[in-house]
């Protein structure tokens, strides 16, 4: 068994409290502004805090049925969140799981979304870029959707506040 890593950076005209809001703490907002992709969250385990357990049920016609996610860390106030992808079929018979670290952070008046993957593989199978650009552009579509989402509704999570 292997791991491979590879990081991201996403940028975005939200704030990082907004974003992070949106995108870790609320599991409602995503299946709603996005039915064609995921059609519920839900916390099969815990109440959201470290060690939950969140499924996520994707939209029929999607190449997958569904993922779950352990929460290894999460601190709201530093608008950061570890967590591993520990069951799906996206894991498929050469991974064993997924782990990101993600970090929003200020940038310019609106915010930037450094994540970063580790990919543990079962076997001797090498994880390439290549192999990963289809998870990646996946994650940059999710991010602009939630982006363009809350630029054109201001008073989602306004109140959202952090240190970053």
């Amino acid at each position: 068994m292997g791991v491979t890593t590879f990081t991201q950076e996403i940028t975005t005209k939200v704030s990082p409290a907004r974003m992070f809001k949106a995108l870790i703490l609320d599991i409602h907002l995503v299946p709603k502004i996005m039915p064609q992709f995921i059609k519920s969250i839900e916390f099969v385990e815990g109440d959201g805090g470290v060690c939950s357990i969140k499924k996520t049920t994707l939209a029929e016609g999607t190449p997958f049925k569904y993922l779950k996610h352990r929460i290894d860390a999460l601190d709201a106030d530093n608008c950061m969140c570890n967590y591993t992808l520990i069951e799906g079929d996206v894991l498929g018979d050469k991974l064993e799981s997924i782990s990101y670290e993600v970090k929003f952070e200020s940038a310019g008046g609106g915010s930037v979304c450094k994540i970063t993957s580790h990919y543990q593989t079962k076997g001797d199978y090498n994880v390439k870029e290549e192999d990963i650009k289809e998870a990646k552009d996946k994650h940059m579509e999710v991010y602009k959707i939630v982006e363009e989402y809350l630029l054109a509704n201001p008073n989602v999570y306004a109140e959202a506040t952090c240190a970053c």
